[in-house]
């Protein structure tokens, strides 16, 4: 009998039923306090002191825009190498996401070209166009204000840190962590979300720790968090009666039912996160040193690896989306991790991107392929993995490339 192998599963024990369940008994279903007490403990992780639970990363990534003071025009730099979200929630607010390109070993921002990107906004001018979109270059004195670096933790991975802290306090910029890959990871001993101004965890399905959906913005500010607190309820400040909004705000509220999944998953973080490196630890073990696979690559500044997904590079002269349609065949899924997001439809029209742009970031969006991860995955489904794998990449090396096969 073959063996099923999913792209991702959740790790949901009884647990998780039981305090959800336990909530379903309850009279109160929003706001109260499984919410309070996931809030808690996913502040707790980050070491920081305040959590807000919200509907998903992306709308705690909305948020903290909105706490950064970004409006119309005004600038955010970030990566081009990321989930969508991580740009389009500087579009909320109007703002304009200025990407820069990746180290090319990890994926995350370059801090060095996100460092020059500030020095040559700031300035202004011709020295702006190079950074800028194309559809805004040599109308630069119309652009808004640099108002925030946006680093992604790319897979689980922290970005080199101190360097964007650096250029944020050089140029008084709010620096937002898009952590929502990266709970649990650590960078220099430090916890991911304890970096910047704020910082946001996801719990989409195939995430560390899940809640089915659902987001937490982290922060030590406290007048942040008690905005971030009004602006997902409608606007509403906590001295507000009944129907009383004081700003506009949205409906980014966490339920009770999701906050019980996420409190149960959070208190088994540790095990769930060493549950991960293991499969991680057999994939490396089959796949390191073998021809045409490149395996993730851990920065010295990474003191802990939270891993979400594990990406690996299919190199020249093979071809990574052959080796998709071959894996597919033999009924194994894989994903190109990620499409560049200024090669998406919407920023090309938008914006007027081309490729060239941002060679690395193409590059590994050419070159990188996900596997199938999970923390429920066992040894025998990476062996079945890792043999077509290989087999996929032999195969889909064209025959007139040097050293292809004949088949």
């Amino acid at each position: 009998m073959a063996i099923r192998i999913p792209m991702s599963s959740p790790d949901i024990g009884d647990t998780e039923v039981q305090a959800v369940v336990e909530t379903l008994r309850t009279p109160t279903l929003s706001i109260g306090p499984r919410l309070e007490a996931f809030e808690r403990a996913a502040a707790a992780v980050a070491g920081v002191t305040w959590g807000v639970g919200v509907n998903s990363g992306t709308s705690g990534l909305h948020l903290c825009m909105i706490a950064a003071g970004v409006g119309d025009g005004d600038l955010v730099i970030t990566t081009p190498f990321s989930f969508i979200a991580s740009a389009n929630c500087v579009l909320y607010e109007r703002g304009i996401p200025v990407f820069v390109d990746v180290d090319p070993a990890t994926g995350n921002i370059d801090p060095h070209l996100a460092a020059s990107a500030a020095d040559d906004l700031t300035r202004g001018g011709v020295a702006a166009d190079r950074w800028l979109p194309p559809v805004l270059r040599g109308a630069h004195r119309s652009a808004g204000r640099l108002r925030a670096l946006l680093p992604v933790h790319a897979f689980g991975q922290p970005a080199d840190m101190d360097p964007l802290l650096d250029t944020a306090r050089n140029h008084d910029l709010a620096l937002i962590e898009d952590a929502c890959e990266a709970i649990g990871a650590a960078y220099k001993g430090r916890p991911a979300g304890s970096l910047g101004d704020a910082a946001v965890f996801a719990f989409y399905p195939n995430k560390q720790i899940t809640t089915g959906e659902g987001g937490m913005i982290v922060t030590n500010r406290e007048p942040w968090a008690h905005l971030f607190r009004s602006l997902r309820n409608q606007g509403r400040d906590v001295f507000d009666g009944w129907l009383n909004h004081t700003r506009l705000g949205y409906n980014y509220r966490l339920d009770e039912l999701s906050a019980a999944l996420g409190l149960a998953q959070v208190q088994r973080l540790d095990a769930l996160l060493a549950k991960r490196a293991r499969v991680a630890a057999w994939y490396n073990e089959r796949l390191t040193d073998i021809e045409l696979i490149a395996t993730p690559r851990i920065a010295p500044t990474t003191t802990h690896m939270s891993w979400f997904v594990y990406v690996v590079r299919i190199l020249p002269p093979a071809q990574r989306d052959t080796v998709v349609r071959l894996l597919a065949e033999r009924g194994i899924p894989s994903r190109p991790y990620f499409t560049p997001i200024h090669l998406q439809p919407f920023y090309r029209e938008r914006f007027g991107y081309r490729g060239g742009e941002f060679p690395v970031t193409e590059h590994l969006g050419a070159v990188s392929l996900a596997l199938p991860f999970s923390s429920v995955m066992t040894e025998a489904q990476v062996d079945v993995v890792c043999e077509a794998l290989y087999d996929a990449v032999q195969r889909s090396v064209p025959l007139s490339a040097p050293g292809g096969i004949e088949r």
